[in-house]
C-alpha cells in the first residue's frame, strides 16, 4: 500500500491548485485523477476573475495565464458588465481563457513541483480511522493518507461517501452546450429573445474594444435553453436539434458533435467542509449557476485558503482544529455566490415583469458606491473574513504595494511565492522579534510612502505592521502597537 500524507481526488484547478499549495509547504501530496491525461472534453469555465489571478500572481505564475489568455473588462452581474479599470489592483480585469488551458498551466507547474498523479484511476471508496483514510481505486490498489480532500465536482464520490449532506435547491433552468458543425451559419454572439437564451460562438476569438470577436471558420460551440428542466442522463444531438428548433425556429443543419453536455441553475452547498480526515474543495463542496463564471475561481481560492492550513496541522506546528477555520471562512463565501448566481438567473429571465426589474436593477448599478461594491464582489476583491474587529485590512487581502527594503525594491506579492507567511514591519528596524516563529514566519523589514487603498472601501489608515497569511489575507495590524501580535501568531502560525 502506497502512502502519502495528503491524497487529492479529482485533478481539475482546484486539485491542482491545492496540489501546488502542499507542495510548496513541503507536504507529500498526490493526485488522484480518472482522466488518463489532462485533456478536458468540453467547453465548461472560461476565464479568470481579478482575486484569481491575484492568487497565481502571489505564487510567481500569473505570466504564464497573461500569456495566452486576453485581458477584458469581463466582471458583470447578469447582464450588466461592471468595470474595475478604477479597481486598486494590478489586476483590474477578467482574463477570457478557456477551462482546459488554465488546467494544462497548472498541471504543468504542479509537475516542476514533483507531484505524483495517478491518472486513469478513480477512487472507489475509502474509510478513515483515527490516524488516517484508506483509499480504494478502481485498478485494485490501495493508498493510505492521513487526509483525503476531494475536489471531485458535484456529484463527489468523496462527500457522498463521507456522508456530508448537501442541501440546497433544485433547478430551474436548464441548458445544453455543444461543439458541433452547422450547414448554416448561425448568428454569433448571445442572444437573449422571449422564448430563451441562446448563444453561438467558435473556439478561437479576439477581445476587441471589449468586444468578442470569433474566428470566421472551425467547429461552432453552442449555448441553447432546453424548454424542459430535470431531464436525466447526458443529452443527445437530438435533444440539442430539439432545443434550438424551439428558440431559434431551426437547428442550423447542426451535426456531427465533438462534444454536447447539460448545466442547470441547480445551487447546493455541503453542509459541512470536513468530517474528520475528509475535506471538500471546489465544486464537491457548492455548485451553481455557471452565470457570473464564479465557479472554477472560488474552487482555485478554496484551495489556497485550506492548502497553509492543512500543511501546517500535517507536519505538527499547529493543533487539528486550525482545520476548522476553512469551513468557517469559506462556507459564507460560497453561500454568497450561491445567492448571487440565484439572483442572476433569475435576472435573465425573460417575462416582461423581469424586463422591469433588470431595468430598475440596471440603473441601481449606475450608481458609483453600488458599482464598486458589486464589482468588488463578483470579482472576489471584496471578500472579508471575520477576523474581529480593528483596522480595515484585517481579514481582507494585502494589497500588492510597491515596498523599498535592505535588499532593494521588492513586490508584496513576490514575497508571497514560496506560501510563507510574512510579517511586514514598517516601523523602525529591529522593533520585532519573533524568535519562536522565525522558522515559520519570515520577517520584512520596508518602507512605503504610498497610498493605502482597498477595492470598494477606498482609503484606509496606514499600518505600522502587517501579519500577512500565506494565502494573501490579512491575520493582525499593527499601529505603532505590538498588541495581539503573539496570539496571532499562536492561531495562525502555530505556538
Amino acid at each position: 500500500m502506497t502512502e502519502h500524507a495528503v491524497v487529492i481526488a479529482g485533478g481539475g484547478p482546484t486539485g491542482l491548485m491545492l496540489a501546488g499549495e502542499l507542495a510548496l509547504a513541503g507536504v507529500d501530496v498526490a493526485i488522484v485523477e480518472r482522466r488518463p491525461n489532462q485533456e478536458l472534453a468540453g467547453s465548461r469555465a472560461g476565464g479568470l476573475l481579478s482575486r484569481t489571478l491575484e492568487i497565481f500572481d502571489q505564487r510567481g505564475i500569473v505570466d504564464r495565464f497573461l500569456a495566452e489568455g486576453q485581458i477584458a473588462q469581463v466582471t458583470g452581474f447578469a447582464v450588466t458588465r461592471l468595470d474595475i479599470s478604477d479597481f486598486p489592483t494590478r489586476h483590474n480585469y477578467g482574463l477570457a481563457l478557456r477551462q482546459k488551458h488554465i488546467e494544462r498551466i497548472l498541471a504543468g507547474w504542479v509537475s516542476e513541483l514533483a507531484v505524483p498523479i495517478y491518472r486513469g484511476r478513480e477512487l472507489m471508496g475509502f474509510t478513515q480511522d483515527d490516524t488516517g483514510v484508506t483509499i480504494e481505486l478502481s485498478d485494485g490498489a490501495s493508498l493510505r493518507a492521513r487526509y483525503l480532500v476531494g475536489c471531485d465536482g458535484g456529484r463527489s464520490l468523496v462527500r457522498k461517501t463521507a456522508g456530508i449532506e448537501f442541501p440546497g435547491w433544485d433547478a430551474t433552468t436548464s441548458s445544453i452546450l455543444a461543439e458541433a458543425e452547422m450547414t448554416q451559419e448561425p448568428p454569433l454572439g448571445v442572444h437573449r429573445t422571449a422564448l430563451g437564451m441562446h448563444a453561438f460562438g467558435r473556439e478561437e476569438y479576439e477581445i476587441r474594444d471589449g468586444k468578442v470577436v470569433f474566428a470566421t471558420e472551425g467547429p461552432i460551440g453552442v449555448m441553447v435553453t432546453e424548454k424542459s428542466v430535470g431531464a436525466r442522463g447526458e443529452p443527445t444531438l437530438d435533444d440539442l436539434r430539439e432545443a434550438l428548433i424551439a428558440i431559434c425556429g431551426t437547428d442550423y443543419g447542426i451535426h456531427s458533435p465533438t462534444w454536447i453536455s447539460r448545466f442547470t441553475d441547480m445551487s447546493r452547498q455541503a453542509a459541512a467542509y470536513r468530517k474528520g480526515r475528509v475535506l471538500l474543495a471546489g465544486d464537491a463542496a457548492h455548485v451553481h449557476s455557471p452565470v457570473g463564471g464564479k465557479g472554477l475561481n472560488i474552487g482555485v481560492q478554496d484551495a489556497v485558503n485550506l492548502g497553509w492550513k492543512l500543511a501546517q496541522v500535517v507536519k505538527e506546528t499547529s493543533p487539528e482544529s486550525l482545520l476548522d477555520t476553512y469551513h468557517a471562512e469559506r462556507h459564507p463565501v460560497a453561500a454568497r455566490v450561491l445567492r448571487t448566481t440565484m439572483a442572476q438567473v433569475a435576472l435573465q429571465r425573460t417575462d416582461e415583469r423581469t424586463e422591469a426589474l433588470r431595468e430598475v436593477v440596471l440603473e441601481l448599478l449606475g450608481i458609483e458606491e453600488a458599482r464598486k461594491r458589486i464589482a468588488a464582489e463578483m470579482s472576489g476583491l471584496g471578500i472579508h473574513y471575520d477576523l474581529g474587529e480593528g483596522h480595515p485590512l484585517l481579514g481582507r487581502r494585502m494589497p500588492d504595494l510597491d515596498l523599498v527594503t535592505p535588499d532593494g525594491p521588492m513586490r508584496i506579492f513576490t514575497l508571497l511565492h514560496n506560501a510563507r507567511p510574512v510579517l511586514l514591519n514598517l516601523d523602525a528596524p529591529g522593533s520585532f522579534d519573533i524568535t519562536p516563529w522565525s522558522d515559520r514566519t519570515k520577517l520584512v523589514y520596508a518602507k512605503y510612502d504610498g497610498a493605502w487603498q482597498l477595492p470598494a472601501l477606498g482609503s484606509v489608515s496606514a499600518p505600522t505592521a502587517v501579519l500577512i497569511r500565506p494565502d494573501g489575507y490579512v491575520a493582525w495590524v499593527g499601529d505603532r502597537t505590538q498588541d495581539g501580535l503573539h496570539e496571532a501568531m499562536n492561531t495562525w502560525f502555530g505556538p
